[in-house]
């Protein structure tokens, strides 16, 4: 496939190079923007719910770069003569919940007929340009954080064949409509080397850009991994997504196992979350600081899952 390319232009401080979370444009010397957009299909039926968590989800591209999320568009395909005027209200009521939390604004959007519902959010955000979280930076001997358990994509799958207890499928939404604000806040006074927010390429995929873009390589600990109640067993009693086999496909030539975990477990690595947690490098010294404050904040999902090394061979994730 030809690569795209484009005039350079020295504002553009993150484009689609690193296949970062958001692309950064710098307008002034304290003032850059930042520009994403992202939208799914609907995970749940629960019509606000899904506007929640689909705002959920594009709003996290900004805090992942660092940023504060300032305005949204939404995007909505829509079959209107299908669902009706009210569905889509109570889906853009969801989104506005969230955009109103995030203390950002809904100023517009544009909606298509579609046959199937699909909703997000075109998202602009501001971050002083000597501040940015690209996901380029990791470092060898960085700790590695994880904010939000994995399995949202298996469960919302597994929940439209009627197989996840309400308990779990009840934490799994929390899980996907909950901000990403609050920890992004507290790691602002902290040394952060590297930033991206973990959705549909799953916890393998985005590391794996997360080490190609630094050129290092993500020890990760299967065993820390933060799972969601019930994940693990749908893969185990056969159900998957239709992702998990290409985000593995994407990520196996450069992903080595120090020790062979049973094939159903490697399936979380693959998972497509939605709206999922932050992967966070940063020195190990200011990363216990860092653990220690979300824990003083109630911020009960993180962990700690593993280290950055410098590049070994062509092995850009090993899995121990």
């Amino acid at each position: 496939m030809e690569r795209l390319s484009q005039k350079h232009d020295p504002n553009l401080l993150i484009g689609f190079g690193t296949s970062d979370d958001a692309g950064v444009y710098r307008l002034t010397d304290d003032i850059a923007i930042v520009t994403t957009v992202d939208f799914i299909t609907p995970p749940v039926d629960d019509p606000f719910l899904y506007g929640q968590i689909a705002a959920a989800n594009a709003i996290g591209d900004v805090y992942a770069m660092g940023g504060r999320p300032v305005t949204c568009l939404n995007l909505a395909g829509f079959p209107v003569k299908k669902l009706g005027l009210d569905i889509l209200h109570k889906i853009v009521a969801g989104a506005l919940d969230k955009i109103t939390e995030a203390d950002a604004v809904l100023a517009g959007g544009h909606t298509v007929e579609d046959d199937e519902p699909k909703f997000g959010l075109a998202v602009t955000g501001t971050v002083h340009p000597d501040k940015i979280w690209a996901n380029s930076g990791p470092r060898p001997g960085d700790m590695l954080i994880l904010t939000k358990p994995l399995g949202t994509g298996v469960l919302f799958n597994a929940n439209l064949k009627g197989r996840v207890t309400e308990k779990a499928m009840a934490e799994c939404t929390k899980v996907a409509s909950w901000l990403n604000k609050k920890p992004a806040g507290i790691m602002a006074d902290f040394d952060i080397h590297a930033v991206t927010d973990i959705t549909g390429f799953g916890l393998a995929g985005h590391a794996l850009e997360m080490a190609e873009a630094s050129k290092a390589t993500l020890e990760i600990d299967l065993d820390s991994l933060p799972v969601l109640p019930e994940a693990l067993d749908m893969y185990k009693n056969g159900v998957t997504t239709g992702m998990n086999r290409s985000n593995q496909l994407m990520v196996e030539a450069k992903t080595g196992f120090e020790k062979e975990p049973p094939s159903w477990h490697k399936e979380i690595l693959y998972d497509p979350q939605t709206s999922g947690g932050l992967l966070i490098a940063v020195p190990e010294n200011a990363g216990k600081n860092l653990l220690e404050a979300f824990k003083e904040n109630g911020l009960s999902w993180f962990s700690k899952i593993g280290k950055v090394s410098p590049l070994k061979d062509s092995a850009y994730l090993i899995f121990k």
